[in-house]
């Protein structure tokens, strides 16, 4: 029986997962996590054998959650499920130590395929990521400016592009304010931008819009 802690702050997320593992006999929900916080917490008085991982969740999350969780328990298999389909991001929470990555809109199967091969000490990456990975062109040294913000500035980034005010950010995402405007300042200074316009262009130009 594959014990999963499902960690993803949306209530209609978790309930589909939970209703989709319960049709199959081997992969039970042992537990559940709407921040980073509540993962460490679980990990700490749970016995699981997989984490599957949502990116974007209130409080610490991300690349930044995975080292907390790998340095909490190094052999502990993550399996991210991101709304993220870029390969630049799966990527970043590979290399972080996640041993798999599979997208929201993912099939059904593939997600379960992706459980039970993580789960036995396998690597599995979504098949839509895989392909832009085989088909990646060569690149230089140089990487995408974009590439060397963090993952929460990456989504405030993507979130602002679309047009998103500081308040609908600051609520999507259950943090102040002051953070979002806070994140905005680091990645505007990080990306050398000096407007939103300057911000969109660049989001536009890169595919970063979905």
């Amino acid at each position: 029986m594959i014990r999963v802690l499902i960690a993803d702050d949306h209530v209609i997320v978790r309930g589909g997962l939970k209703q989709l593992f319960a049709l199959v006999g081997d992969i039970v929900v042992a537990g559940e996590a709407t921040n980073g916080a509540e993962v460490l917490e679980a990990l700490r008085h749970g016995q699981f054998d997989l984490v599957l991982l949502d990116l974007t969740m209130p409080g610490i999350s991300g690349v930044s959650l995975i080292g907390h969780i790998r340095a909490l328990n190094a052999q502990l298999p993550i399996l991210v499920l991101s709304m993220h389909n870029e390969l630049q991001v799966a990527k970043r929470v590979l290399q972080a130590g996640a041993a798999g990555f599979v997208t929201k809109g993912s099939k059904q199967d593939t997600l379960m395929d992706a459980v039970r091969k993580v789960a036995a000490g396998g690597r599995f990456v979504d098949p839509v990521i895989a392909e832009q990975m085989m088909f990646e062109k060569p690149v230089s040294g140089e990487i995408a400016p974009h590439q060397r913000l963090s993952e929460r500035e990456l989504h405030i980034m993507k979130l602002f592009a679309k047009g998103r005010g500081i308040n609908e950010i600051a609520e999507e995402l259950c943090i102040s304010n002051k953070t979002v405007s806070t994140h905005k300042a680091r990645l505007m200074q990080k990306m050398n931008f000096q407007s939103n316009a300057e911000l969109i262009r660049y989001a536009a130009d890169q595919g970063l819009i979905e």
